[in-house]
């Protein structure tokens, strides 16, 4: 599994969604997360519906995207 500097919660496993970034290692990508966000503008409600994911998911999925725009993502390969 790597990890990606400055996103101790964004995970990539080649085996692992096509090896797009994810959640913890969980089945659930980064851009699935945006798509919740986007669905969801209550926290409560998103929370309710997606219990798996917590507060700091969120705003590191977004922070992602945001380094994403800008190509500053640095993919770093650490064994877990």
């Amino acid at each position: 599994m790597e990890s990606i500097t400055g996103f101790d919660r964004i995970t990539v496993e080649t085996d692992k969604c096509g090896g797009k970034p994810c959640i913890r290692g969980m089945r659930i990508t980064v851009r699935r997360v945006l798509d919740i966000l986007a669905t969801y503008p209550v926290r409560a409600e998103l929370f309710r519906e997606h219990p798996y994911l917590e507060e700091e998911d969120l705003q590191q999925a977004l922070l992602f995207a945001a380094a994403s725009m800008d190509d500053e993502i640095h993919y770093v390969h650490q064994v877990a």
